[in-house]
């Protein structure tokens, strides 16, 4: 390929990977959704997409070392100190029971549906065991399923991604071994290959250790150091034996998310940067390997597996995984409707697939669009039907919005009360015992544990959040949890304003949702309330006196919005308005809590 046509398709993969993730966020859809069509429609119609051309035998490793990548950053977001009771019961079972079903059975229906040799049938079987948290998180995300399955749905996805991703490996190293050599030749080249991963996986762990506990760089440094190690690493691995790297960059994402003594930096932006970054190239370059032609004979076969792996296969590891727990029936039956397949299979079956076909083995050139066709159809069934299931079932969370307020100020625990009093489930955190015992007494839920550990990952008490509202008397403590909280937690974050004149070290630079306006500072509100202001609800259909500050609209399906510097919410039927009223209304218009009296 000349210069100009590398350059043409660099950017245009580029292009077509960003812009089909900005196009699947604004509909709201997973981005699968949109960039295996794309993908395999612009490879289809320009010549200069095509990896294979783009990037000739560089393509096979650079996939390799993408999804060891992706497979490190799966395996450092799980802490299994946080998987235990009845959800670490059905999670074990999904990975254990669920791969072995699945590959058993994706194998046996394989080779009458593909026409595939065995041993093709077998690889393609370990490959289409995997979901991952890049389908269902999307999807789960859009459903707002209750908690339970939610729970469930993610641990599976984000164990199952490395589970595949090793079995995938260790698979192709068999069937590869099988071809012309002595069975005892390929199971010392599996065993070998698994010693190289796991000799991979220690050397990295160590070296991450060193780099955290010795040499202790920032966070910016700590976190390109972490890509260069996984990727360093997972290179070394696989020069000594094909695709033993994955197995090493999962074993030091557990090893950095489990080991106490690692003292890991924040990473999260960049590392989701990253990742989102390789996703959508990943999708795109692989959907255009996929031809037209590639397709012609095997769109049917794989429906038909597509349909037994959907309507059969799933429900029969889902029931098997929840057999005497007690999980709900909807439960269940949810988790038996949500197993789509994501870029793990999709970058184990275009790794994997080309040497199968270099080495002669039958029906090994249809594992690539056979996954291709599973993908596209269960991510797209699952995504248009899945709100659905989960509204016959009975297992959507309520659609109230669940805030939680943060500071313990008497009028932040009064607004807690004015919102609960309007139907909302709020929650509350403070950091002082005083602020603590006075939201307690006003008979408010308290959020346990320490707040920012709680919203990035050392538990759960934050899911099924929708908005957080940081309401401190600490500018500076807001503006910094704003920033952290920001894309850890599920909804929007907000923190009360600033006075223009403060001469804080962080509120006054960092920008975001400022809540009220530019006048009602938290420094105003805690003065104003101080001079008997009251937090009042009525309804929004009534013209609120002179004076009188609206602070949120409750609307009346239970969703709560609230005025920012940049928006200021307008009232529609039956929504309540919630106010700041002058010192002369009196506190006697805030409701109590259930055997308290008003403040």
């Amino acid at each position: 390929m000349t210069t100009d046509q590398v350059l043409l398709g660099v950017g245009l993969t580029l292009v077509l990977a960003v812009g089909s993730q900005v196009l699947a966020g604004r509909l709201r859809i997973p981005a699968l959704i949109v960039l295996l069509p794309v993908g395999f429609t612009a490879g289809a119609l320009v010549d200069e997409l095509d990896p294979h051309r783009l990037l000739g035998p560089a393509f096979s490793p650079l996939v390799s070392l993408a999804v060891a990548v992706i497979l490190y950053d799966a395996g450092i977001g799980l802490d299994l100190r946080r998987l235990k009771g009845h959800v670490r019961r059905v999670v074990i079972r999904l990975i254990w029971i669920g791969v072995l079903i699945t590959w058993v059975l994706g194998t046996l229906l394989a080779v009458p549906l593909l026409g595939m040799d065995r041993r093709a049938a077998v690889m393609l079987g370990a490959i289409l065991v995997v979901s991952g948290p890049t389908v269902v998180g999307p999807l789960l995300s859009f459903v707002r399923p209750k908690e339970r399955p939610q729970h469930i749905l993610v641990w599976e996805g984000s164990l199952i991604d490395p589970v595949g991703g090793i079995l995938g490996a260790l698979v192709f190293h068999l069937v590869e071994a099988s071809t012309g050599r002595h069975v005892g030749s390929g199971a010392l080249n599996f065993l070998g290959s698994v010693g190289v991963g796991m000799t991979g996986g220690i050397a990295g762990t160590v070296l991450l250790w060193v780099l955290f506990r010795r040499l202790r760089p920032g966070e910016i440094l700590g976190t390109t150091a972490q890509l260069a190690a996984v990727i360093a690493v997972a290179a070394c691995c696989d020069v000594v034996r094909e695709d033993s790297g994955l197995i090493a960059a999962v074993m030091m994402g557990l090893a950095v998310a489990n080991h106490p003594g690692f003292d890991v930096p924040a990473r999260r932006p960049f590392f989701e940067t990253l990742v989102s970054l390789i996703l959508g190239l990943l999708f795109i370059s692989i959907s255009a390997t996929v031809t037209p032609q590639s397709l012609r004979h095997v769109v049917l076969p794989a429906l038909g597996l597509t349909v037994v792996l959907v309507l059969v296969v799933r429900p029969l590891v889902a029931f098997m995984s929840t057999l005497g727990t007690d999980l709900t029936r909807g439960e269940r039956g949810f988790i038996g409707w949500m197993a789509p397949r994501g870029i793990v299979a999709a970058a184990t079956a275009s790794t994997f697939s080309a040497t199968l076909v270099a080495k002669g083995i039958g029906g090994a050139s249809k594992i690539l669009p056979t996954t291709f066709v599973v993908i596209v159809a269960t991510v797209t069934l699952y995504g248009l039907t899945a709100s659905a299931v989960a509204r016959g079932l009975g297992v959507v969370r309520p659609s109230r919005s669940r805030p939680l307020l943060v500071g313990g100020e008497p009028w932040v625990v009064d607004l807690g009360r004015a919102l609960r009093a309007a139907g909302l489930q709020v929650l509350m955190w403070a950091g002082l015992d005083q602020q603590r015992e006075r939201i307690g007494q006003a008979g408010l839920e308290l959020a346990p544990g320490e707040l920012l550990a709680a919203a990035t990952g050392e538990g759960a008490e934050l899911e099924g959040i929708t908005a957080v509202f940081l309401l401190t008397a600490e500018d500076d403590f807001n503006a910094l949890a704003a920033t952290v909280l920001r894309g850890s937690v599920e909804g929007s974050v907000h923190r009360v304003g600033s006075p223009r004149e403060s001469v804080g070290v962080v509120a006054p630079f960092i920008g975001g949702e400022v809540l009220f306006g530019t006048e009602l500072t938290g420094m105003a509100l805690t003065r104003r309330y101080e001079e008997g202001a009251s937090i009042v609800t009525r309804p929004a259909d009534q013209a609120a006196p002179a004076g009188w500050d609206m602070l949120f609209l409750v609307r009346g399906d239970g969703r709560l919005d609230p005025v920012t510097e940049g928006n200021r919410p307008l009232p529609g039927p039956g929504d309540l308005a919630v106010l700041l009223a002058p010192a002369s209304t009196g506190r006697s218009a805030v409701p109590p809590a259930p055997g308290q009296t008003p403040a």
